[in-house]
């Protein structure tokens, strides 16, 4: 017969939290039965299809696949843009469309001709208003605006949505080939249609920081479009870094090209000269100022409002000019000296 009492030991545990098969068979008298395995949930309708080893040569396709992007983005908007692979997962469509806002910024493509397949590649609405505001010249912060996009600012962001498509064309082309063309666009998730709700889809996440911006690139691919990849008896490695110096090579391009085409705000400025307070006081429109300054007289030219280099006046086809005519201009006593030179006595 079993000991009904506990000793102190035994209490503490229990107290504690502890447990285990001596206290059990202190407390039952008989050892409990443990458990041989694990048991997994199983989803029969929405089986998990990406092995570890496909997902991990996924992933390094589509690592790819933001750098060029990014390079891309970085020429178009002249600015710094950082993108970034978030995720790629396996969804149902219907999982997908719950995700997206409402409105939404999504573009349908057609996949492999006209086999009926579909896919989405989705802007977020901010990223969407941030490319329309740098595509049409703006330079500041844009304005985030909660409607749908106008149909020319649609056909504005369609081309950075035909460069994606492109890209992920090239990406997946070392495994198997797929062609990807933009056939329409649609605001409402409820009314996107490119398949059944419950069939299963790759989505890669992609985040992308900007100025001020923060959003989500999400390109949408049914798994029925890549069924070659993924029943194809071998699995071929993706090399991440086997391009990579080129891939630097051609960042490196596009960044130089995106500084050089950037305009900056230039200003040539005078030296200082003095008026008296009746010539100032009688200054009108029209008025003629004698600044007592030799037409030779050093300007200083401001970059974006600092003084970087000495030149002097002049004209080139009819226009004024400016030919500099010394280095950069290192401080203000620089400054100082241009003042004081070439100035004629009134």
């Amino acid at each position: 017969m079993a000991n009904d009492t506990l000793n102190q030991s035994e209490i503490d545990r229990l107290l504690g939290g502890g447990g285990g098969s001596s206290l059990d068979m202190a407390v039952s008298g008989r050892r409990q039965p443990t458990p041989q395995h694990e048991v997994q949930r199983y989803d029969f309708r929405r089986p998990h299809r990406i092995s570890k080893e496909r997902l991990r040569t996924i992933e390094a396709m589509y690592e790819r696949m933001v750098k060029n992007l990014e390079s891309y983005l970085m020429s178009r908007v002249r600015g710094q843009i950082e993108v970034r692979l978030q995720s790629v997962e396996q969804f149902s469509f219907g999982e997908f469309t719950l995700s997206l806002p409402t409105p939404c910024c999504s573009y349908i493509t057609d996949i492999n001709g006209k086999n009926g397949l579909q896919g989405v590649i989705d802007f977020g609405s901010d990223f969407a208003f941030f490319l329309v505001d740098r595509l049409f010249g703006g330079g500041s912060a844009p304005t985030m605006m909660d409607r749908p996009l106008t149909a020319l600012e649609q056909d504005a962001v369609r081309l950075v949505a035909d460069r994606a498509a492109s890209i992920v064309r090239d990406v997946w082309a070392e495994v198997m080939p797929i062609e990807l063309a933009i056939s329409g666009f649609e605001a409402s998730p409820e009314i996107l249609q490119v398949c059944a709700r419950e069939d299963p889809v790759l989505v890669a996440n992609i985040e992308i920081s900007a100025t001020n911006v923060s959003s989500l690139l999400m390109i949408c691919l049914p798994f029925a479009s890549l069924e070659e990849y993924f029943t194809s008896a071998d699995t071929r490695r993706v090399s991440s870094t086997a391009r990579s110096v080129e891939e630097l090579r051609t960042q490196r391009r596009q960044t130089e090209k995106s500084v050089r085409s950037t305009t900056v705000a230039v200003a040539a400025r005078l030296p200082d000269f003095r008026l008296t307070m009746k010539d100032l006081g009688s200054l009108a429109v029209g008025s003629m100022i004698n600044t007592g300054l030799s037409a030779q007289s050093l300007l200083s030219l401001t970059v974006a409002g600092q003084p970087r280099l000495v030149a002097r006046a002049g004209r080139s086809g009819g226009k004024l000019a400016a030919c500099v005519t010394d280095g950069r201009i290192s401080d203000n006593r620089i400054i100082g000296s241009i003042n004081n030179a070439d100035v004629e006595p009134t």
